[in-house]
């Protein structure tokens, strides 16, 4: 049987949701947050989960909480969801901090623009590259100096990894 998680570490996860959440659908940032070419600056707590493996749950309830106000709205909820869990997984078990925001590149690329080419009548390959470039600026650009940040920081490192 599982571990139960703790007050503290779902409480972490409420919150990690909810600022994921606000800052997808609070304008002005919710009109980059939806459709074939989006920069999703939620996207970049997807680096969390390199420090933090409770960040993974977090993410995904927060990006079910934000999809809701998208106009894929059953679409983004369940297979957008997943995929933001898949890639957390994935940057949870990268080697390397730098590698740390390519999963929801590469994940969000090729599962989103799926559903996202077909309902919006865009080609799959021209939708995967918006979809790409925009998590680029998010992870990359603004996750990782984030990563770096918390890197070299380890009281700040300890107390978002949830061993404080």
């Amino acid at each position: 049987m599982g571990r139960v998680p703790s007050v503290k570490c779902l409480s972490r996860i409420g919150l990690l949701a909810a600022v994921y959440a606000v800052l997808t659908v609070l304008p002005p940032l919710s009109g980059l947050s939806y459709g074939p070419v989006q920069v999703r600056v939620s996207e970049a707590l997807t680096v969390l989960p390199y420090v933090a493996p409770w960040a993974m749950w977090g993410l995904y309830f927060g990006c079910i909480l934000g999809n809701l106000a998208s106009p894929f709205l059953a679409w983004d909820v369940t297979i957008g969801a997943l995929a933001t869990f898949f890639a957390a997984y994935a940057t949870r078990k990268m080697p390397r901090a730098y590698l740390a925001p390519l999963p929801p590149v590469i994940v969000n690329a090729l599962a989103v623009s799926a559903y996202v080419a077909r309902l919006s009548g865009i080609p799959y390959w021209l939708t995967a590259f918006y979809i790409a470039s925009g998590e680029t600026v998010a992870t990359f650009g603004i996750g990782y100096p984030l990563l770096l940040i918390i890197e070299r920081n380890p009281k700040l490192k300890e107390f978002i990894s949830g061993k404080s």
